[in-house]
This record gives C-alpha cells, sequence and structure tokens, in this order.
C-alpha cells in the first residue's frame, strides 16, 4: 500500500490550474495555425490570428487566456492501492482553488445560491468527480470551464430508432443553435450512452482527451469524423462571425445502455480549452 498525503495533491493541483489559465496546449495552438492557414473568411482568419497572439501573450506575460476563468472542474483518479493521508481529499481540493484563484489573479465566478447570487469570493466550491482505479497512482485533471460554452450545452434521452442519424442531428443542431455564444473555435465534447446523469459526465470526460488522440471505439472514431465535418459545414466560423473553422475537434466518450434508451450529451467548449493534468 502507498500513502499520498492530499497536501501533495493540493499542491499538484495549484500547479494545473496555473498552466491551465496561462498556457494553451501546444497541440491546439497549432491547430489554429493549421486551421488559419485554409481559412477562406477573411474576418475567420483574423479571428485566429488574434486567438493565437493571445495565446502567446498569456504563456509570456502569465495573464489569464480568458477574463472567464470559469468553474474550476476536478477529475481525480485514486489508484486503489492508495491510502490518502493528511486530511479530507475534498478540503484539500477546494484549499487548492482558493490559493490558486487567489494567487494568480484570476476572476472569482462563483454565486453561493442559484438565485440568490452572492459571489462565494474565491471560486469554491469546484466540482470534483472521484474514481477508484487499479493502481498506485493518482492522477489529477484540472479544467477551467467557462460559462458561455456550459450554457450552450445540451442533453437528450433519445430512443434507439432515432439510431446514429438522430445523434448526429442532435449534435449538429446543438452547435447551430449555440451560434457565437460558446466562443468558437470550439471543442465538442459528445456522451453517448450511461443514462441520465452518467451521459453528462461522459461528455465532459471526452473534453479530457488530448488532441488528435482518435476514439479507441470504431463507431466512436468516425462519429467524430462525421460530426466535425458537418459541424464545420455549418459556416458559424471564428467567433461564429462566419467561416470554415466552427470546431477544433470533435471527441466522443460512449459505454453501454439500457435497451430502450439512446442518451447523449453534448458539452461544449470554447477556443481557450484549459486543461491541465498531474500523477503523483
Amino acid at each position: 500500500m502507498r500513502t499520498v498525503d492530499v497536501a501533495d495533491i493540493r499542491d499538484a493541483l495549484i500547479g494545473c490550474i496555473e498552466r491551465a489559465s496561462f498556457e494553451l496546449d501546444p497541440r491546439e495552438r497549432a491547430l489554429i495555425e493549421e486551421h488559419r492557414g485554409r481559412e477562406s473568411s477573411c474576418t475567420g482568419c483574423a479571428i485566429l490570428s488574434q486567438l493565437a497572439e493571445n495565446a502567446d501573450i498569456a504563456r509570456a506575460e502569465r495573464r489569464p487566456l480568458c477574463q472567464d476563468t470559469g468553474v474550476a472542474v476536478v477529475f481525480v483518479e485514486i489508484g486503489q492501492d492508495v491510502a490518502l493521508t493528511g486530511g479530507p481529499l475534498d478540503g484539500a481540493v477546494q484549499e487548492a482553488v482558493r490559493t490558486a484563484y487567489e494567487r494568480f489573479h484570476l476572476r472569482k465566478s462563483i454565486v453561493r445560491h442559484p438565485l440568490a447570487r452572492k459571489n462565494t469570493g474565491d471560486n469554491t466550491p469546484a466540482v470534483v468527480h472521484v474514481r477508484v482505479v487499479p493502481g498506485d497512482r493518482v492522477r489529477v485533471d484540472f479544467m477551467e470551464k467557462g460559462g458561455g460554452c456550459e450554457n450552450m450545452s445540451r442533453l437528450a434521452m433519445l430512443t434507439p430508432a432515432d439510431d446514429r442519424a438522430g445523434v448526429v442531428e442532435f449534435v449538429v443542431r446543438a452547435v447551430r443553435e449555440s451560434g457565437g455564444n460558446a466562443c468558437p473555435p470550439l471543442v465538442v465534447g459528445v456522451g453517448l450512452g450511461g443514462n441520465f446523469e452518467r451521459v453528462a459526465a461522459l461528455a465532459k470526460e471526452a473534453l479530457l482527451r488530448p488532441f488528435g488522440e482518435p476514439a479507441a471505439d470504431p463507431l466512436d472514431r468516425g462519429l467524430e469524423e462525421e460530426l466535425l465535418g458537418r459541424i464545420n459545414a455549418l459556416g458559424l466560423g471564428p467567433m461564429g462571425l462566419g467561416g470554415d473553422t466552427t470546431a477544433l475537434a470533435v471527441h466522443v466518450r460512449s459505454e453501454p445502455c439500457h435497451i430502450a434508451s439512446l442518451p447523449v450529451a453534448v458539452n461544449l467548449d470554447c477556443h481557450a480549452h484549459r486543461l491541465a493534468a498531474a500523477v503523483l
């Protein structure tokens, strides 16, 4: 049995928050440049150039990639051969968020009650997902999720009769109706299967997959390719102002489901696709 102090998880998460806030994934930076080179819209091309420049300034000057520093979403995978010491895990996660958002001067965006709208003042509580997995390591994934793109996310409980065509239509319609509100070019997370609550989590987990890494399942891989083509054919373009680049990637994550159900969820992320991970 291996022991891990939750203080080490806290410190690793603080590092993740810093990297995600200021450093765009180099693979996404390269994708933006690639799309800029073939974007047919002059406006779209100019916007993509600005996004690339913004990413470079954020990295060099340690400034947030976007003023909306979002909801802190934390995924923790704990190996079953790990014993956590030093206190409660959730306490360490929340302390990391409080510390990082203050230390790095990130905007606090969380309200204490959805109807009262009083800011908590430190961007807590974070949304925390914990899973026990084989092994003796702890993996932490951090996602900084802005409100604009999160608001455009959708979920539907389709029936098996809707089939693949129904899934494609639902996802494409969700992106089309989002317009420029989700700040394209997008990364589109699609959950497929599970049940009502699980499919939403699948869509968000799909966003964690690195750029350029296709889905393991051939059906999911084919669906990703079709959806990316259909979405970019919409013509929404960068920031919804027209063009060929509405999405940089579509990531599908699927699980088994009930014989009478076909759950599908769409979780959109904006051009500031802010992720970081650490393994202890």
